[in-house]
């Protein structure tokens, strides 16, 4: 049976009221689509309004509900509901609470690229060496830092939380309940610049996390950006007791010595605080394999043996949406999908195109590339620029789509152009019809774009033919 992660006595300590027959939950959830059995249901007000799913959610098997007490009234004889002022607040006062009787060693990370290839790195790793607890997907919000420490048994040897931002501010609270013993910076691009003056005052904001730190924690700090020294200083203004850099810089404590990139993995040598050690990343992409150095450095914090951390990283595979492959099936033979849909700026757009180079293929390599998003007035130019990029990937052909991607688009030569369209919708149809058995066809785009959903319905059109095929289904 599992164990209870909160009690009557837990909740009302933090001011709830309850009504009905709860006793104790196993989870917490803010959605009915995810929902288990035993979970606590937080209704915080998104889209749509939480409370309006709290029948669902008590149906599904909830524990109870946390609900607002100007709404409580309308649901009495739902269920057990768990009355506070502010439904979203109690999961921040639950929250800090699971920090306060954790046990578990800290690891906070955030970045402008690479924050949930990282966290997911850790969390594979840091099992190897106990019960690890980490961020679900990209819950690095208000609401996704504190979902996530509040799921957090108190069992837990570790905790891995992924901190995001998109304006000044936003990290100083979040890291303030995390309370890292180590906290990691991956690295500082013009993601958002939209909404900063400058690329410093990205720097700036990313260095919040180390506010959070507990005295004499351990900044780990990229060494290869140019932004090093900034970061360092906003480190050394807080309770860090140490820094430890990691990247192919001379200088780095933890420096890749030789990164080897392959088609589906990468092979590192490495110094490790002066300790060599050579590993395979089970993911593909250089970048990959330039953050995994962050991985060892923050294990070395924790006092952990590199070299068995980095045995872990063999086992590494890409997150969904952020470079996971997909091998399909048609009539005639299989073709390949990497699947970057789940965000893209200019540094990680690089990335998956020189990721693409590296796909050996029996067929054609194919570009699908969506608008990014958040890049103000360096939009346009933004895009253009990628072509360079494009050119370098080996691609054979590239879709574009959106009002800024046809930058871009002007800027290939005529030989890589397959179509443009205003937006991904226009574009899938004839995406799906262009590919052939053999290709590989890697689809990126800013999450606005809705890009993923080419990713989706090759695999509906696909999985069926797959099916039909082979008398399944």
């Amino acid at each position: 049976m599992t164990a209870p992660l909160w009690t009557r006595e837990d909740v009302e300590a933090l001011g709830a009221k309850v009504l009905g027959s709860f006793v104790a939950a196993t989870g917490v959830s803010i959605d009915t689509r995810t929902i288990e059995p035993g979970d606590l249901f937080v209704a915080i007000e998104g889209v749509r309004d939480g409370h309006e799913f709290v029948g669902t959610a008590l149906d599904k098997g909830a524990a109870a509900a946390i609900v607002s007490d100007a709404k409580a009234g309308s649901l009495a004889g739902s269920g057990p509901l768990l009355v506070v002022a502010d439904p979203l607040a109690f999961m921040v006062a639950l929250g800090r609470a699971a920090r306060a009787r954790a046990e578990g060693r800290i690891v906070a990370v955030t970045g402008s690229v690479g924050k949930t290839g990282t966290k997911e790195a850790l969390r594979l790793v840091l099992s190897r060496f106990g019960e690890t607890h980490a961020s679900v997907a990209s819950y690095n919000n208000h609401w996704g830092v504190p979902l996530t420490l509040a799921r957090m048994p108190g069992a837990s040897r570790f905790g891995v939380f992924e901190i995001g931002m998109n304006h000044a501010g936003e990290i100083a609270p979040l890291t303030r309940m995390v309370r890292p013993e180590v906290a990691i910076i991956t690295t500082i691009e013009p993601v958002h610049i939209g909404h900063f003056r400058s690329i410093h005052g990205i720097a700036d904001a990313k260095g919040e996390i180390f506010g959070g730190l507990v005295p004499g924690g351990i900044a780990v700090i990229n060494r290869d950006t140019p932004h090093f020294d900034r970061l360092a200083a906003h480190a050394g203004a807080s309770n860090a007791g140490r820094i430890i850099s990691f990247g192919e810089h001379e200088k780095a404590d933890v420096r890749a010595l030789r990164i080897a990139t392959g088609p589906d993995a990468s092979m590192v040598e490495a110094d490790v605080l002066g300790r060599s050690t050579a590993y395979r990343v089970g993911a593909a992409g250089r970048h990959m394999a330039l953050n995994s150095l962050a991985v060892l450095a923050a294990c070395a914090a924790l006092g952990l043996d590199p070299n068995e951390a980095a045995g872990g990283l063999a086992e590494l595979s890409a997150p969904v949406g952020r470079g996971e492959r997909i091998r399909l099936a048609q009539a005639g033979g299989e073709f390949l999908v990497i699947d970057e849909s789940f965000n893209a700026n200019p540094a990680s757009m690089r990335a998956a195109l020189a990721t693409l180079a590296t796909v050996e293929t029996a067929g054609r390599r194919i570009a699908v590339l969506a608008d990014m998003g958040e890049l103000g007035e360096m939009g346009p130019q933004a895009h253009v620029d990628l072509a360079e990029a494009v050119a370098a990937s080996r691609a054979d052909l590239v879709f574009t789509a959106g009002p800024l991607m046809r930058g871009l688009w002007d800027a290939l030569p005529a030989s890589l152009r397959a179509a443009h369209a205003a937006s991904a919708a226009e574009l899938e149809p004839l995406v799906l019809d262009a590919v052939r058995p053999g290709d590989t066809v890697m689809v990126k785009g800013s999450k606005f774009t809705q890009v993923s959903k080419i990713v989706t319905a090759f695999k509906r059109r696909y999985d069926q033919a797959a099916a039909a095929a082979t008398g399944r289904g």
